[in-house]
C-alpha cells in the first residue's frame, strides 16, 4: 500500500512497521524515534489505521473517518494537556495521563480486537508517569498497542526502552532529500541551500523555506559576523532580535553557531568560543520563557559574541561618524 502524500523515509517506516505486525513480530511496545519533524507522528496514526482497520487496504471508510475527526474509540493520542489554569499548556506528561492510558487499554475495544494508544512526544513523561507507563507495558493484553514517539530517545529511562521495539527514522540520502523538496514546489537552488543550512534534514529545510526561516538565517548570520567584525553595535541589535521572532532568532543563531563549530575547524580558541556561546544561546532562549526582559537577555549574549574589543571599537566608529556628521 502506498500512503497518499507521504514522503519516502515515512513510507519506509511504515513499510517495516507493516511488515512486522503481519508477520507477527510487531509486539505490544513501539518505540518510534529519530530527529523530529521527519513525519513520525504521521506514520503512526497511519499505522493505527492499520491496526484498527485489520490489516485490510485503508481507504475513506468509517475508520478513516473517525480517525481524520479524533473521535475513534479504539484510538488515543496522548501529548500535553492544559495546566491548572488552563492559560498554557503543560511541559510535561503527568501521571494523570498514563493512568488513563493504563485504564483505557483495560478495557475491550469498541470496533474489531484492537486498541491503540500514541504518546507523542514520549521524552516528555515526567518520572513518576514513567514508572506507571512500566507497568503497563510489562503487563501487555492482547490487540493492545502502546507507542511512544520520541525525537531523545534516551531521555526515557532504561527500563522503558528495554520493553519496547524500535523503528527508527533517519535523515534520507541528499538526491532524495533534494527531489522530496522539490515537488513541495521549492526552488531547487533554495532548497539546496536550506538543505545544507539544516545538515540534510528536509522537513526542517522544509519548514524553513515555507515560513522564511532561511531569511532569517541568513540575517542571522550577517548579524553576528558584523557583531564580530565590530561593524555593528550591540545594544541596536539586541533591540532588533528582540521581537516576536527571538525565540527563533535564538534557535538559529545556536544553529548557525553549531555548524560552524562542526566546519572542520582547528582553531582551539575559536572552537571554545563556538561551544560557549552555543549554551549561552540555549540558556537565553530558556529565559525568554521567564519573566527575564527579552532586550536585557539578548544584549549580555551579544556582548558576549562580539567581546570587548569589539564593541569599543564599534563604539568609536560611531562616535567618530557622528563627529564628522
Amino acid at each position: 500500500m502506498s500512503a497518499a502524500g507521504f514522503s519516502p523515509w515515512q513510507q519506509r517506516a511504515y513499510d517495516q512497521a507493516v511488515a512486522a505486525l503481519d508477520a507477527g513480530r510487531l509486539g505490544h511496545g513501539l518505540l518510534i524515534c529519530g530527529p523530529q519533524g521527519l513525519g513520525k507522528r504521521a506514520m503512526a496514526q497511519r499505522l493505527a489505521q492499520h491496526v484498527l482497520e485489520g490489516g485490510r487496504p485503508a481507504g475513506e471508510g468509517r475508520t478513516a473517518q473517525l480517525l481524520a475527526a479524533g473521535t475513534h474509540p479504539d484510538f488515543q493520542l496522548v501529548s500535553f494537556i492544559p495546566n491548572r489554569t488552563g492559560d498554557k499548556l503543560r511541559t510535561e506528561i503527568v501521571i494523570e495521563q498514563v493512568r488513563e492510558v493504563s485504564q483505557k487499554l483495560a478495557l475491550t475495544p469498541q470496533y474489531g480486537a484492537a486498541q491503540v494508544v500514541v504518546i507523542d512526544p514520549a521524552d516528555a513523561i515526567n518520572r513518576a508517569a514513567c514508572n506507571a507507563l512500566l507497568k503497563t507495558l510489562e503487563e501487555p493484553a492482547p490487540g493492545r498497542y502502546l507507542w511512544l514517539i520520541s525525537a531523545q530517545p534516551q531521555r526515557l529511562p532504561a527500563t522503558i526502552r528495554s520493553r519496547c521495539q524500535r523503528l527508527e527514522f533517519r535523515l534520507p540520502p541528499r538526491a532524495e532529500a533534494l527531489d522530496w523538496l522539490r515537488r513541495q514546489g521549492h526552488d531547487a537552488a533554495e532548497a539546496a541551500e536550506a538543505l545544507d543550512a539544516a545538515r540534510g534534514h528536509p522537513g526542517l529545510a522544509d519548514a524553513w523555506l515555507r515560513e522564511d526561516g532561511l531569511a532569517l538565517r541568513r540575517a542571522i548570520a550577517r548579524d553576528l559576523a558584523r557583531l564580530e567584525q565590530g561593524e555593528a553595535g550591540v545594544l541596536e541589535t539586541a533591540q532588533r532580535w528582540s521581537d516576536e521572532h527571538a525565540d527563533a532568532r535564538l534557535a538559529h543563531a545556536a544553529d548557525w553557531v553549531l555548524a560552524q563549530a562542526g566546519a572542520g575547524l582547528t582553531d582551539a580558541a575559536r572552537l571554545h568560543k563556538l561551544a560557549t556561546w552555543f549554551d549561552a544561546a540555549n540558556r537565553t532562549r530558556d529565559l525568554l520563557r521567564t519573566t527575564v526582559r527579552a532586550d536585557l537577555a539578548m544584549v549580555e549574549l551579544l556582548r558576549a559574541w562580539a567581546g570587548p574589543d569589539r564593541q569599543r571599537a564599534a563604539h568609536a566608529s560611531r562616535q567618530s561618524q557622528e563627529s564628522r556628521e
